[in-house]
């Protein structure tokens, strides 16, 4: 993992064995599948639902300050503390709850390469013990907008093709033939199918190999570079409400070191149901 651009970003699981106990490391686990947690997690990790905890629950945007605050603090987050994220489906809402702390500012962030599917197919142990958790009182400062992005700035891209857009979803997702993965359909939905005018499709799976874990540096140099995202380009990710595209933030930012790379989180349940919205199928 040491070929990656920020290999800081990125532990095996071996490390988070090696690190699960020490006092200034906290593990997260954040499933698609929220009860996934309760039926068995690594030791010492705490589970944060995405849909009722990383979300507002009034206006669709992401969980508010005041409210994050308080996630981290009950978590036993501080500001120094070291945050390694893992999860189910490669690590969909794993990198989204990465994207998000570092939306607001955290710094010392990790994932676990492979995610929960790695952990158990290496026969990892699980345990349903609850994870005690001292308490402490975090604090945000501000936002960090150059990550996210929103319907406006991608109406101005379409008109002005200044970034790059990747829609990380799966082709017939893209096409329009269907609307949502699926096992999600009727969750999120969106009135007409398709893709942001000029948007190229590469799936988010393209990035992972069968256990999980990121194809290597070279792989994924060659996967987007063929599509015309390379390094130096300005490049915004979308999905279906976000998370397949944090996946994808995280793999350019981070594996390859793109600069200038923004996860538009409203993604196609926005812009699939945005009146005068140009789409493509």
């Amino acid at each position: 993992m040491t070929d990656y651009a920020h290999p800081d970003r990125l532990v095996s699981t071996d490390w988070v064995e090696e690190h699960k106990s020490d006092p200034d490391v906290r593990l997260v686990e954040v499933d698609v599948d929220t009860e996934a947690y309760d039926t068995g997690h690594i030791a010492g990790a705490v589970g944060w639902n995405w849909s009722t905890q990383l979300q507002d629950p009034v206006v669709r945007t992401v969980a508010g300050k005041e409210n994050f605050e308080r996630l981290l603090g009950d978590a036993g987050i501080s500001n120094g503390t070291t945050v390694v994220f893992y999860g189910d489906n490669n690590n969909w809402f794993a990198a989204y709850a990465l994207w998000l702390l570092e939306y607001y500012g955290h710094e010392k962030l990790k994932l676990m390469n492979g995610g929960r599917k790695k952990w158990e197919l290496e026969g990892r142990p699980l345990t349903t013990d609850p994870s005690r958790v001292e308490k402490t009182n975090y604090r945000i400062e501000s936002a960090n907008e150059a990550i996210r992005t929103y319907r406006d700035s991608v109406m101005r891209t379409v008109e002005t093709h200044d970034r790059n857009l990747v829609d990380v979803r799966s082709p017939d997702e893209f096409t329009g033939k269907i609307l949502a993965p699926p096992a999600l359909l009727g969750r999120e939905g969106c009135q007409r199918g398709g893709h942001i005018p000029g948007a190229k499709n590469i799936p988010w799976v393209s990035a992972v190999n069968d256990d999980g874990t990121f194809k290597s540096r070279d792989e994924l140099t060659r996967i987007y570079g063929d599509q015309g995202i390379t390094e130096g380009e300005p490049t915004t990710a979308y999905c279906r409400i976000g998370e397949r595209s944090a996946h994808t933030w995280y793999v350019l930012t981070h594996l390859l070191g793109h600069k200038d790379v923004k996860n538009y989180d409203g993604s196609w349940t926005e812009w699939g149901n945005l009146i005068n919205a140009p789409i493509e199928k």
